[in-house]
């Protein structure tokens, strides 16, 4: 593919920075894809898309030709790079995917990957289409915008390897509760859940219960807690619920569980639940009773106010 017979390069504008690129770097660049017709015909532009292309160099990505043909360019360079066409097959399907990216799925057109029905009915787009049936060569400019090195950005978990995703979690919990400090709970949940993800990928590759398995458990145990915390306070209680139940099933006398259960199930107005969790919380951890009790009085009385209201609301529709 780096041979000049398939790919032609152009400076169009120099650029600013020579780049030593290495797996791992963070390339963001605009696009254009044009036909080599007269005409110039433009097939895609990231700037009317309205964003810029970012990929990671190494990761695969399914046209491996920009991958080759930026690291041929300098920082703020734009160049016009005319390739052949038998190097980039995929670039109909890519394009369709760009495209898309985040339009709601009634705005996305459909197709199916068997050959038959590709051939019938295409991809969605006539020009793409177009494009499949008689393939051509293409003028791809590019403007390099921003390269980040490996170790000047945040790695997504799906570039780290498991060593690198067991070592953030200390660091990835501290960044959330700095954020839950600062009452910033929307952040914070996002930032939980992360390292929750990362720990349940990891668990996925030990058996259960297994003492790795065990030791990933309990490093999640204080991520749900504090996940489950923001969810109290936005008032998403079944989430609570849901992740609060996830860590009693391995420490059924998690206090913590227990007593934001509880609360939890307060907000969703189960009283017999409410008061089984957190009459245990008090059996656990007494110094909770004073507390705990004063919960329930307000639940009492809210509960009562409401089915006051419900009855009320009942008996207006049979007069």
């Amino acid at each position: 593919m780096d041979n000049n017979k398939y790919i032609v390069k152009t400076i169009i504008h120099a650029g600013t920075k020579v780049i030593n690129f290495v797996t791992g770097t963070k390339v963001v660049f605009h696009y254009k894809t044009t036909k080599c017709d007269p005409e110039k015909t433009i097939i895609d532009d990231s700037k009317v898309i309205g964003r810029p292309m970012e990929l990671i160099l190494g990761k695969k990505f399914k046209l491996e030709v920009w991958e080759v043909i930026v690291q041929k360019m300098a920082l703020n360079e734009v160049a016009c790079f005319r390739v052949d066409k038998s190097v980039f097959t995929t670039y109909p399907f890519v394009s369709k995917t760009l495209r898309e990216v985040g339009k709601p799925q009634s705005e996305k057109r459909t197709h199916h990957c068997c050959g038959v029905t590709l051939q019938n009915e295409g991809i969605g787009y006539d020009d793409l289409n177009e494009l499949i049936r008689y393939p051509q060569d293409l003028e791809f400019t590019i403007e390099l915008v921003n390269v980040i090195l490996p170790e000047e950005y945040e790695k997504e978990s799906w570039q780290m390897t498991e060593d690198e995703k067991l070592k953030s979690i200390p660091e990835i919990k501290e960044k959330g509760n700095a954020l839950f400090n600062e009452k910033n709970y929307e952040d914070a949940c996002n930032v939980y859940a992360k390292g929750i993800g990362m720990l349940e990928q990891l668990m996925l590759a030990e058996k259960p219960n297994e003492n790795e398995w065990l030791a990933l458990n309990r490093l999640k145990i204080p991520l749900l807690l504090n996940y489950a915390q923001c969810k109290l306070i936005q008032k998403d209680y079944y989430a609570v619920i849901e992740h609060c139940t996830t860590i009693l099933k391995h420490d059924p006398d998690n206090v913590k569980a227990l007593y934001r259960r509880g609360k939890a199930y307060i907000g969703a107005w189960d009283e017999e639940k409410a008061t089984v969790d957190l009459k245990r919380a008090i059996e656990l951890n007494p110094a909770l009773q004073k507390v705990v009790e004063q919960e329930l009085q307000i639940f009492t009385a809210a509960l009562k106010q409401k089915n006051l209201l419900e009855r009320k609301k009942l008996s207006a529709l049979f007069k």
